[in-house]
């Protein structure tokens, strides 16, 4: 296996752990170097399609795991934002005719 397809599988296994923190910082810093990694590979001469192909989907996976984790933590932030802005609605009212 070429040093940049290890890189990648590295890589991964690194998002798989901050994702499983929700260290949104690690991930983000991850995914720079997951792009870097994608570069270097682009760039070899010789690459084992095989191994590619089996890194890449399985980096995909991870992919939609962060996906989903993001839109679900962002539906999370939406909720939290609704219920705030209903409770000062509450105390404005309450604030009326106290």
């Amino acid at each position: 296996m070429s040093q940049a397809l290890q890189r990648i599988e590295q890589t991964r296994d690194a998002l798989v752990d901050a994702l499983a923190k929700h260290d949104w910082e690690a991930i983000s810093q991850l995914d720079l170097a997951c792009r870097s990694c994608m570069e270097d590979v682009l760039s070899e001469s010789q690459v084992d399609e095989a191994a590619l192909r089996t890194n890449l989907e399985a980096l995909l996976t991870v992919y939609r795991q962060l996906l989903e984790a993001a839109t679900g933590e962002r539906q999370a932030i939406v909720d939290e934002m609704q219920q705030i802005h209903q409770a000062q609605n509450a105390a404005k009212v309450y604030h009326l005719f106290g």
